[in-house]
């Protein structure tokens, strides 16, 4: 179940053609021929299938167009690399955010310089910090997102509370759910409370239609199952929707 079968980007069933033919990779937007594409017509490139998680993370933001930031994470959580649990979701979610963002407002070109930025600040947030330092690092990387686009440093204003404020709203939503820790369900609630956060204060209304399944129930061993809002038995999830 970790490496799920189907198309990486909608999980549809591939479909192999006798010729070949050139198709754009979905990921690095480079043209490849190939006989294999999804029933949808996605095209995912060997280079690019057997990157690592960090790599494929910040080559998928870079390239796509897409300005959903919650469709954008759940593309990602398809692919092999990225694990059921895993510190690379400390740097999915800031990714997801800025090449939502940067798309939204028209800014491509923003997005190799964060990107490159928040891979950098990820990192130093450890594994299993939510359960060993109280701080989910899904949570951390909507401040680390915050930061970067204001400019925020420790000595700044208006800042540094904006950005210390995005990390609160998301550890408090995270904890109302309770634990134990499930990376994909952080994740998702952490993407949600920054798009909320940049409509309401930044007023950059980001296209959230998103409406999240979970895929990974099966493999997830501490999986809350109904429990979880986004556990395909209870109702379909979005930003805004009213938390319990």
């Amino acid at each position: 179940m970790e490496h799920r079968s189907g198309c990486l980007i909608c999980g549809r069933d591939l479909v192999y053609t006798r010729e070949p033919r050139d198709l754009l990779c979905a990921v690095c937007n480079e043209v490849r021929s190939t006989t294999a594409a999804c029933e949808a017509g996605h095209f995912v490139c060997d280079r690019c299938h057997s990157l690592g998680a960090l790599d494929l993370i910040e080559q998928f933001c870079i390239a796509t167009t897409l300005q959903d930031p919650l469709a954008i994470a759940c593309i990602l959580m398809r692919y092999p690399a990225v694990r059921m649990h895993g510190p690379e979701h400390h740097f999915l979610v800031p990714a997801a955010l800025i090449a939502a963002y940067c798309n939204h407002r028209g800014e491509p070109e923003r997005k190799a310089a964060l990107l490159g930025a928040a891979r950098a600040r990820a990192g130093t947030v450890p594994g299993g910090a939510c359960g060993t330092h109280g701080a989910c690092g899904a949570a951390v990387g909507t401040g680390i997102f915050v930061s970067l686009i204001t400019g925020s440093t420790p000595l700044k204003k208006q800042e540094w509370s904006l950005a210390n404020e995005m990390t609160a709203k998301s550890l408090a939503a995270i904890a109302r759910h309770g634990g134990p820790r499930c990376c994909k369900r952080d994740s998702w609630l952490a993407i949600a409370e920054a798009a909320k956060f940049l409509s309401e204060r930044f007023g950059v209304a980001l296209p959230v239609e998103e409406a999240v399944r979970c895929e990974y129930s099966e493999i997830n061993r501490e999986c809350r199952k109904k429990a979880c809002p986004f556990n395909a038995g209870t109702p379909a999830t979005r930003p805004g929707d009213p938390q319990p």
